[in-house]
């Protein structure tokens, strides 16, 4: 599998753009902390790109989410690690995150979220001019983007990085593709 193999089945079977800016920002993320941590940035980044492929195909149905999308992953070429990070995302399933790479994606999933809704009530509404201490002031403010799951984003220290380290890493990572975020 490469990439542009994934984004094009991504780009097949999710039509909702702020799915899509949500996923790749996920992908940014995956890649910037495989970079961190040593790990493969491949394998991270397409796991990031692609964990979220198949909840239009399941209606948003969160007890089937994350399951379709492990299969379709693997019918792409995705190791048996990735689609493990892919379904165990989801605390839906009760599959627990395990590895470095699942617990990656477990935390980095929220976090590209919080960044996202961040930059939206930045008066640019970009990334570029957004700060790391503005977006930990946001996870601060539990009423700013409520849905967003702070205990995931925090669970970054499961794979080595504090939570200032962790928004300071996203946010770059971010920043790096903004256009294509159209932020």
């Amino acid at each position: 599998m490469n990439r542009k193999e994934a984004l094009i089945s991504v780009e097949a079977n999710v039509e909702n753009k702020s799915l899509l800016r949500h996923m790749l920002a996920t992908e940014a993320i995956m890649r910037a902390l495989a970079r961190q941590l040593g790990e493969d940035e491949v394998e991270w980044g397409l796991t990031g790109l692609l964990h979220d492929i198949d909840i239009e195909l399941v209606g948003g149905d969160m007890s089937n989410h994350s399951k379709l999308g492990a299969d379709l992953a693997r019918e792409l070429g995705a190791t048996e690690a990735m689609a493990h990070a892919i379904l165990c995302h989801n605390p839906a399933h009760g599959v627990s995150p395990e590895t470095k790479l699942d617990k990656a994606l477990f935390c980095a999933d929220s976090l590209a979220d919080l960044i996202i809704a961040a930059a939206q009530v930045h008066p640019d509404k970009k990334l570029a001019g957004l700060e790391a201490g503005s977006v930990r002031k946001s996870f601060n403010e539990e009423s700013f983007a409520a849905g967003v799951d702070r205990q995931r984003i925090a669970r970054c220290s499961q794979v080595g990085l504090d939570l200032d380290q962790f928004i300071e890493l996203g946010l770059t990572a971010m920043q790096g593709i903004a256009d294509s975020l159209g932020l």
